[in-house]
């Protein structure tokens, strides 16, 4: 009786703590508060700008480099994802390891278990009622079991994520070469706006006072009407186009900072040092496709994909085939009425669902079509790929073309400015015209590095195309220093065993 109480008493608790848990998980999650959000927006600001190297002196192309592939945040998220693609391969091992369960429990019922026989024929009780299992009683047991179905399919996906490592880092790798491109655009315009724009404040001073002097010279009748008319049209013109390329060089440096993941705010200068020549390699447009076809990631990616999906197809045919089991284990039972109450028992079994080789041709059937649009896919991609490369080598000839007219428009406006400077003590016009040649040279000035800046552009396009990579496999050290002397020393590897030595026919 005491045990029977026990039992209902059991079963009650059990299910009140049922009951509450279905109210519990019923009811609405409560949304963030604002100061858990304010908390939240300080802490996000601590972890995007944690540790990261003090700005010491001017940054070079290199450093900008290194710094944007250390702290740029879309690489540190792809290589997060390449390390966690990398846990789940070890994960997916595991599974094609066997079972070893151990367990323990009890059981007890209200009543006890038992039964009489009877007879088949006459139907008549041949025994009086009688039991072999105690109410309450105790279980244990270690069982080791083994599937050949288990084993093949976890060995199909312990390769899909093996192939799913190698698809996240391609792209890793394409992240690496974007962030790289974004940061040639970014600092030569960058650098161009350090220059110039303490040039064009002081340019912007004398043009409004040019201005107020040719429109008095135009009252007193020191010019012609038409003639300071024309000089305040040419000086507004290049005012107009300085503000215009002024915004854009500006923006630049903000695009820079946020390419190297720096706080709001932060003030640095980059290094002002003479930029690299424009290099003039006549190029091999083939040899650069093959590059192309070869390194990039996109392409390779696409290619592990296909694997990936080839093991769907190998793991649906696995489960068509027959499924062998091993089961090894030792037993206890507390029940005092058996006659052993410890026992070990080995099993083998063969399990074969014979309708499911009716699936067998149209998985074959699948396989085969997905086979085929992978292979499309690819084909497609390598084609956009080929077409990208014969452009970004266009772009950098015409790039390199406009930087060289923009030179010497340069030179030739630097000349006039110059014989414009000895003449500017004349007349009232030619300190007028001095002011005019001032800004048009300021201007080609401008002109001159948005060229050149378009220029590395195209370079990097072109390098980008290709799918070349500009991080070592081993560096030594992870500072920037470090980094952007291995980054340095690749890059200019790549350009004097590659790019430049692609010589042939345009």
């Amino acid at each position: 009786m005491k045990r029977r109480k026990l039992v209902i008493r059991t079963n009650l608790v059990a299910l009140a703590v049922f009951g509450l848990s279905a109210c519990s998980s019923s009811q609405l999650a409560s949304p963030y508060t604002h100061d858990e959000v304010l908390q939240r927006i300080e802490q996000d600001r601590k972890m995007m700008y944690a540790d990261q190297e003090p700005i010491s002196h001017p940054i070079t192309f290199y450093e900008a480099a290194a710094r944007a592939l250390k702290y740029n945040l879309d690489y540190r998220l792809k290589l997060m994802e390449s390390a966690l693609s990398r846990n789940l391969v070890d994960v997916t091992r595991h599974e094609m390891l066997p079972k070893l369960i151990a367990s323990a429990g009890y059981t007890d019922r209200s009543n006890d278990s038992g039964g009489t026989s009877i007879g088949i024929e006459d139907g008549e009780v041949s025994l009086r009622p009688s039991t072999s299992e105690q109410r309450y009683h105790r279980l244990a047991d270690l069982e080791f079991s083994w599937s050949t179905l288990d084993f093949m399919v976890a060995y199909e996906r312990s390769q899909q994520k093996m192939d799913q490592v190698l698809m996240a880092e391609e792209r890793r790798r394409k992240v690496v070469q974007n962030v790289l491109q974004d940061v040639r655009n970014a600092y030569w315009r960058a650098v161009g706006a350090q220059r110039l724009i303490a040039s064009v404040d002081d340019l912007l001073v004398r043009v409004r006072k040019g201005l107020d002097n040719a429109r008095e010279a135009e009252k007193r009748g020191l010019l012609p009407r038409q003639e300071a008319l024309a000089y305040q049209r040419a000086l507004l013109d290049a005012v107009s186009l300085l503000s215009t390329r002024r915004q854009d060089l500006e923006l630049a440096r903000a695009e820079l900072a946020a390419l190297m993941s720096l706080p709001p705010g932060t003030d640095f200068k980059v290094a002002d040092e003479n930029p690299p020549a424009i290099p003039m390699p006549n190029m091999n447009v083939s040899a650069l496709e093959q590059l192309a076809l070869e390194n990039r990631p996109e392409i390779m990616e696409e290619w592990y994909r296909k694997r990936v999906t080839d093991n769907d197809i190998k793991i649906a045919k696995a489960e068509l085939w027959p499924n062998i089991s091993i089961n090894a284990g030792t037993y206890y039972d507390s029940n005092e009425y058996l006659y052993n109450n410890t026992w070990q028992s080995v099993g083998v079994r063969v399990s074969w669902n014979l309708l499911s080789l009716l699936k067998l041709p149209a998985l074959q059937a699948a396989g085969e079509n997905q086979a085929k649009v992978a292979d499309m896919r690819r084909l497609a991609l390598s084609m956009a790929v080929l077409t990208q490369v014969r452009v970004a080598a266009q772009r950098y000839y015409l790039a390199r073309e406009q930087y060289e007219f923009a030179d010497q428009s340069s030179q030739v406006d630097n000349r006039l400015r110059d014989y414009a400077e000895k003449s500017a003590s004349i007349s009232a016009d030619s300190k007028l015209e001095f002011i005019r040649a001032d800004a048009r040279w300021l201007l080609s000035q401008y002109q001159r590095f948005a060229a050149y800046s378009d220029a590395q552009a195209a370079w990097g396009r072109l390098y980008n195309s290709i799918g070349l990579d500009v991080m070592p496999d081993i560096i030594a050290n992870h500072d920037v220093t470090t980094l952007a002397a291995e980054i340095q020393k690749t890059m200019t590897d790549w350009e004097r065993t590659t790019l430049l030595a692609q010589s042939g026919t345009k």
